[in-house]
């Protein structure tokens, strides 16, 4: 993986308070000369001190790299290294900002294995950018009570995208739920980036979609609710970088098409490994 500019311009939640418990002034002994002013205990002055510098690395370490916000950083297992996240992406920085590294991070087990720590956090980051898309931003296709609810990124120009929708029945007889976002390959300002635009805009989204689909014509149209732009910087948030992308209920990216067979067979095996 390659680490990319944006990485360092990230902004993903909002910025946590860290609260501190407040010093108290110890009052003056009652023998005290009156009028003559107080000496602040050394005990005091030390928590002053302390309370002013925050006791969290993370703070001093965000301030070294531009753009970056506490909450995109958090300790590894490995002393000195600190994980830095941009969307669904993950890099590796020392704690001194000096060095900047991308790769996945192994453990090196007693068994003689190598799990991959990064890869599940990767999931879980995709899980939960996907989470944050409200359904009425997505053209559906299944039951919501569906036992499995996929999340496609597509183009409703590429053939691999338009062979899965073709098997939707299949992927429904299944229990798959296929939720749409759009991401036309070509990028803005393209034709495929307009068809996109003309049926997240229609009145009957899921209707425009399955047309599209099939090569048809699609009015163009632009609108205010208009989340083209929203999911294709999503997708390149979450690691898409062809269609369909395919995000499994546990942020697993599945790059590409499967049948309904295969999907399912994969879908139960991560179910029982629960």
């Amino acid at each position: 993986m390659k680490v990319i500019p944006a990485l360092l311009l990230a902004v993903l939640v909002p910025l946590h308070a860290y609260s501190q418990t407040p010093v108290r002034a110890v009052p003056p002994p009652a023998s005290a000369a009156k009028g003559a002013p107080a000496a602040v205990p050394a005990s005091t002055t030390a928590a002053a001190a302390v309370g002013a510098k925050s006791t969290d690395p993370r703070v001093e370490l965000a301030a070294k790299i531009p753009g970056t916000k506490v909450e995109d950083l958090r300790p590894t297992p490995v002393p000195g290294i600190f994980e830095l996240t941009h969307g669904a992406e993950i890099s590796y920085v020392s704690s001194d900002g000096k060095y900047l590294f991308s790769g996945d991070l192994y453990r090196v087990a007693d068994n003689g294995d190598f799990p991959n720590l990064s890869a599940p956090r990767r999931q879980e980051l995709r899980a939960k950018l996907i989470g944050e898309v409200p359904e009425a931003e997505m053209v559906i296709f299944g039951p919501k009570d569906a036992k499995y609810t996929i999340t496609v990124f597509t183009d409703v120009d590429c053939p691999w995208c338009r062979r899965l929708h073709s098997e939707m029945a299949d992927y429904n007889k299944a229990g798959i739920r296929v939720r749409y976002l759009a991401w036309p390959r070509t990028g803005p300002a393209t034709e495929s980036w307009a068809r996109a635009q003309g049926v997240w805009c229609a009145a009957n989204r899921a209707e425009t979609f399955t047309r599209a689909s099939k090569g048809e014509a699609v009015k163009t149209a632009t609108c205010a609710q208009d989340p083209v732009k929203r999911h294709y910087e999503l997708g390149q948030e979450l690691g898409v970088r062809g269609t369909p992308g395919v995000v499994l209920p546990d942020g697993e990216l599945v790059p590409g098409y499967l049948p309904a067979a295969e999907l399912l067979k994969h879908l139960q095996s991560l179910s029982a490994a629960k």
